[in-house]
């Protein structure tokens, strides 16, 4: 084993007893006294399935992420790349058809690997504690569909990466880093009107009380709003959710029909005003620019990795190839793409927050955002009391008691500046 090797094992060992120990203290912090700002709304009963809940997933997280590692492990150190690799070129194809065979091949067998746990956690503990309305047929068709998009959209990019890293000489990265830029453009235009509807059904808001309030709203913080959309989002799940997706005259607003039902008409103009804020206050362009950054970032140490001898010699591949490159820098990035993930996650904590002070600024209400996340959080099952390491390693929402409190303060704060806040 090289310096490679040891870097890569050493952190993926120490990866997964990090997460194990945030676990195990995130359990700790469990506690039998409902959190003050819930009592009046969250019976014993339903707090003590939220704690079952987590401690159920988190035990069944801990055992997926175990049997990753060792499959990892033992597939390494067995030779399996190896092997791979030689199976590929044993075609005797071209360099890209190869590189892509290769990484295909890798793909497939860990998605065979990752199918049973997806199986599990949807028909067995989404179904336990009643969220799960997938049929197995919805469930089949899912990955049906996100198998055809990946070849779809994935081939053509990654055969564009092997194939300037493979010719472009010294100035590969940049081109990759230009193809890849392009690429997460033109899917953050297309998702909202072609990709989403191939998964879930859209329909515009019906006329009635809760579209005029909404377009009231927009109006007023003179938001150009043309249709907000219904998913239907109880198709596969009861946890109820909103969000804001692509841009332009491509943008939607979209509520999950679960979450209608369960809000009154000024929470759901909170929450979308929420999401708005996200949108006004361009966190969405924001952190696609973080992402464009750290892909180039990633590729330009790519460039200084890919073909050394080194890197392939790690994972016992006798022949260095950009194929086995760009797999295997994967591994070894890995250490910086987790500080970077920490980075990301704080940066959307603090977004969540500033969307949370836009919501309840422009629409001068404290009382219906702060409902709305109580709602939520209990529809949903959420933790109430993460541990902070936890978080910190996990979240990129903050935790719903630091949102609330932060509401609240700022609340005041603009009651008594503006005297516009009501309850």
């Amino acid at each position: 084993m090289n310096w490679i090797a040891w870097t890569i094992l050493i952190f993926l060992v120490a990866d997964f007893l990090l997460h194990l120990a945030a676990d195990r203290l995130n359990l700790n912090a469990l506690s039998d006294e409902i959190p003050k700002p819930f009592q009046h709304i969250c019976n014993a009963e339903r707090y003590r399935q939220a704690q079952r809940y987590l401690r159920t997933n988190t035990r069944f997280g801990q055992i997926a992420a175990a049997a990753d590692l060792l499959v990892l492990l033992g597939f390494w150190f067995g030779g399996g790349f190896a092997l791979v690799d030689a199976w590929t070129r044993s075609f005797g194809w071209g360099s890209l058809a190869t590189g892509l065979a290769f990484i295909g091949v890798l793909a497939g067998l860990k998605a065979l690997v990752d199918q049973p746990f997806s199986l599990y956690a949807t028909f067995v503990i989404e179904a336990r504690f009643g969220f799960n309305k997938t049929s197995p047929a919805v469930w089949i068709k899912d990955r049906i569909k996100a198998l055809l998009l990946a070849l779809g959209f994935g081939i053509p990019l990654l055969a564009g990466v092997l194939a300037f890293f493979q010719y472009a000489g010294s100035n590969a990265w940049l081109w990759c880093w230009a193809l890849v830029t392009l690429f997460m453009i033109v899917v953050q235009f297309i998702a909202p009107t072609w990709i989403m509807p191939l998964f879930n059904r859209f329909e515009p808001l019906e006329t009635g009380e809760l579209k005029d309030a909404i377009m009231a709203y927009a109006r007023a913080i003179d938001f150009s709003l043309d249709k907000i959309y219904v998913m239907d989002g109880s198709k596969r799940s009861s946890k109820s959710n909103a969000f804001f997706t692509g841009f332009g005259r491509h943008r939607r607003i979209v509520l999950f029909d679960t979450l209608i039902g369960g809000h009154t008409t000024d929470e759901l103009v909170a929450v979308l005003a929420h999401e708005m804020g996200h949108y006004r206050m361009q966190h969405i362009l924001k952190m696609m620019v973080l992402g464009i950054l750290q892909t180039g970032m990633l590729l330009f140490l790519m460039s200084l990795f890919i073909d050394t001898p080194a890197l392939a010699e790690a994972f016992y591949v006798e022949q260095p190839s950009v194929h086995a490159g760009l797999v295997f820098f994967g591994l070894l990035y890995a250490p910086v793409d987790f500080f970077l993930g920490m980075i990301g996650h704080g940066l959307s904590r603090r977004h969540e927050f500033a969307a949370d002070r836009f919501a309840v600024t422009t629409t001068g209400k404290t009382r219906p955002m702060v409902e709305a996340l109580k709602k939520l959080s209990l529809n949903n099952l959420s933790n109430l009391s993460p541990h902070p390491l936890y978080v910190f390693l996990n979240y990129s929402h903050p935790p719903v008691l630091q949102r609330i409190a932060a509401i609240e303060s700022g609340g005041r704060r603009t009651e008594v500046g503006s005297r516009r806040t009501e309850d």
